[in-house]
Formats: structure tokens, C-alpha cells, sequence
């Protein structure tokens, strides 16, 4: 049910990038239009109201808070389909971003005390099958949706099923036992984190931050990229919705759930021998990741680009269930959503809020001097934020290699 939710959180998110083009045609707004309203705006609310949500959600019934949120952000979709013009839409995103707020910190802490230590790797790859699954829905419906129909009832109809989903998850998820699983471990009591004390906490531990700041790096290429294939592929390689709908979902929904799940089951197992996997498994997969993104902004055909882009869609997404895992592992029970409203405030504020801003600008500005492949050189100048994710996490496992140590700090 988390999942699933999880799946229509990203599914909502995403369906302005699927339908970008027909929107574009309707409201006529730029590259960078786009990229403001699913980058800067939507993350300004989600990112900053995480955190008094998370703290309300340690505090309070995390399934209840998780089913308000679902509620709004569905209510915010349908909103975003009855938009008439830019400012409309831009307020309708921002609603957007305001529910889903609510909707993945809650759902970790959930999952933690569902499933003890050396399981929550898998349990949380699992859950986060949710942004794959949700992106090649998008593209599968949304895209078909929009194709026989209009782009608009693509996002009251998906809109409407959040709503529906968001009385279901009170009717089928049982709020867990706060901690329960680790008490049993260690037969420590409980503890009450204090909202201050938390926040202080996260950012004085080097293995949390230099975790976040990897993770909003990668994510600076994931959504920046993301935002922008669709309109990439149609307007520039030359594919149609109907084609966006059949080929690039797939690619979406086995590539990216391929990865998130492995890298899952990969976290499990090699961070019993060593707890710098939690770093060195990104890191790896991020370098074998460039040769086939580069391939895939090269590519002359939408075709082999759409092959390559199997790639990067694949071994991108190994930092997600990786730095979660590290976080809800390393925090008392009482600190696990706010914490994972910490992780999750830096790394969508650096990739979500200014991935997308940022493609979108450097394509507008290209376009005086490359009308038709200006969002090809934009996608160009992704490339080096690999090589500062890759450093990053190679930071963080020199971090946790030394707190491994006998006498070593956390």
C-alpha cells in the first residue's frame, strides 16, 4: 500500500514532464517555464514543508498525516488540470508540492518499524520501486491519456485516483509500533526527539550530510534530465506520444525498478561486511553510468538513444534506497522522519529545486545559437555533476570507514 502510494506521489510529480510538449502548445511557456514550475517552485514547498511535517509525523499517527497529505496532493493534481494559464498551474504545483511533502518521510519510518535492521535495505528498495513504477505509469497513461483525449483529464483521472487511494490508506495500513523492532534488539527505552535536537544532530554527523549532499547531486542529473527526456525525445529526436507511451515507459519502468531493487538486495549484503558499501555502491554505479548518458544525448536516432538511455535509467538510482537506508540506520527510532525529511530537504532542494531550473535556462539560452538541439548541449552540461556525486559518496565512505573503526566517532 506505501508503495503504491509512493507510485502515485511520483506519478503526479512527473506528469508535467510527460506532457510537457502538449502543455507548451496549449499555454505557450518556455523551456525554462517548465523548468521554474517542476524544479524551483514545486520544490520549495515540498522541501521546507517536510520538516514540520516530519516533526509532526514523529510526534503524531504517521499513517494519518500520510493519508492527509495523499489527499491534497491528488486534490492539487486535478487542480493542475483545470489550469487555464501559467499562474494557475504555477499555484496548482505549489499545492502539489505541498502534499507530497507529507508522503515519503512518514512512509520510511513506517517501513523502519516494520522490518529490523539488515532487512530495511530490501524493505525500502521495495518501497522505492514506487518513483519507477510511478514515471512509466505516467508515461504509459498519462502520455495515452493525453494522446486520445486531452492533457488535461491525464491529470484529473490520475488525480482522482490519489483521492481514493488517500481514504484506503487509513483503512489498510497499521500504524507500527514506534521503534518496537529496535527496542527488542538493544532493550533501550524509548526516547523523545525534540525538533532542535534533531535538526542539530543531523547536520553535525559528516556521514549524513556528505549522504545527502551525494544523493542531491545525483539527483541534480535524475530530475534535470528527467523533466526534460520526454520533450527532449519528442521535440529533438523526433518520437510521438504514442511512442513516448510504449518505448520510453518501458525503459522507465524495467530499467529504473531494476536498479532501485538490486541496489537494495546489494545494500543488504555488503554492508554487513563493510559499512562503506552504503557509499562505495553509488559511486560505482554512477561512473559506469556516464559512458551510456553521454551515448544517449549523443545519439542520432530516438531509437539508440532510447537503447543507451537503458543505461544511466538502470545505474543512476543506486544512491536512493542506499542513502536511505544509511539514514534510517543511523538515527534513534523518535528521529526517523524528520531525518528522512532532512535527507530528503537537501537532496531535492539541490536536485529537484535546481536540476530542472537549471536544464531549462541552459536551453533557452542555447537556442539563439542552437535552435534545434538546444536542449541536447543543456543535457551536455550534466555530465561533470557526475564527477562531484562520484566524489561525494567517495568521501562519505572514507567517513564511514573511519567511524567503523575501534574508536571512531558518529
Amino acid at each position: 500500500m506505501l508503495c503504491f502510494v509512493y507510485v502515485l506521489n511520483f506519478l503526479d510529480r512527473q506528469l508535467l514532464a510527460i506532457l510537457a510538449k502538449p502543455i507548451q502548445d496549449t499555454l505557450h511557456i518556455t523551456d525554462t517555464q517548465i523548468g521554474l514550475i517542476s524544479g524551483l517552485y514545486f520544490a520549495f514547498f515540498y522541501c521546507f514543508i517536510a520538516i514540520p511535517v516530519g516533526w509532526l509525523a514523529d510526534k503524531t499517527n504517521r499513517v494519518a498525516v500520510l493519508s492527509i497529505a495523499c489527499a491534497i496532493w491528488s486534490a492539487a493534481t486535478i487542480a493542475c488540470g483545470l489550469a487555464r494559464n501559467y499562474p494557475q498551474l504555477v499555484i496548482a504545483r505549489m499545492t502539489v508540492g505541498f502534499g507530497e511533502a507529507g508522503g515519503v518521510p512518514p512512509s520510511y519510518a513506517i517501513i523502519s518499524d516494520y522490518f529490523p535492521p539488515g532487512r530495511r535495505g530490501t524493505a525500502l528498495g521495495i518501497f522505492n520501486l514506487g518513483p519507477p513504477i510511478g514515471a512509466a505509469l505516467g508515461i504509459a497513461f498519462g502520455a495515452s491519456i493525453a494522446a486520445a483525449f486531452s492533457w488535461r483529464d491525464a491529470f484529473v483521472i490520475i488525480g482522482g485516483v490519489g483521492v481514493v487511494t488517500a481514504v484506503a490508506v487509513i483503512l489498510l495500513v497499521r500504524e507500527p509500533k514506534r521503534g518496537g523492532l529496535d527496542r527488542a534488539a538493544s532493550g533501550a527505552p524509548a526516547a523523545k526527539a525534540g525538533f532542535l535536537p534533531t535538526l542539530a544532530m543531523f547536520f553535525s554527523r559528516p556521514s549524513l550530510v556528505l549522504a545527502a549532499l551525494g544523493s542531491g547531486s545525483t539527483q541534480f542529473i535524475t530530475y534535470g534530465l528527467g523533466n526534460f527526456t520526454v520533450l527532449f525525445l519528442m521535440r529533438e529526436k523526433g518520437m510521438t506520444l504514442q511512442e513516448v507511451a510504449l518505448w520510453y515507459a518501458l525503459v522507465v519502468g524495467i530499467g529504473m525498478s531494476a536498479g532501485i531493487f538490486v541496489s537494495g538486495w546489494m545494500i543488504d549484503k555488503f554492508t554487513k561486511r563493510a559499512k562503506q558499501a552504503y557509499a562505495l555502491l553509488p559511486a560505482a554505479s554512477l561512473t559506469l553510468a556516464i559512458p551510456f548518458y553521454v551515448g544517449f544525448v549523443w545519439a542520432p536516432s530516438w531509437e539508440l538513444a532510447t537503447i543507451l538511455l537503458i543505461g544511466p535509467t538502470f545505474l543512476n538510482y543506486f544512491y536512493l534506497s542506499s542513502a536511505v537506508a544509511l539514514v534510517q540506520e543511523e538515527v534513534r527510532p523518535d528521529q526517523r522522519v524528520m531525518s528522512g525529511a532532512l535527507l530528503l530537504l537537501v537532496m531535492n532542494f539541490i536536485g529537484l529545486g535546481l536540476g530542472p531550473t537549471y536544464v531549462g535556462a541552459a536551453s533557452d539560452f542555447f537556442r539563439a545559437n542552437h535552435p534545434d538541439n538546444s536542449l541536447q548541449i543543456a543535457l551536455y552540461t550534466l555530465t561533470p555533476f557526475y564527477v562531484l556525486a562520484i566524489v561525494l559518496f567517495l568521501m562519505l565512505a572514507r567517513v564511514l570507514k573511519r567511524e567503523g573503526r575501534p574508536g571512531g566517532t558518529r
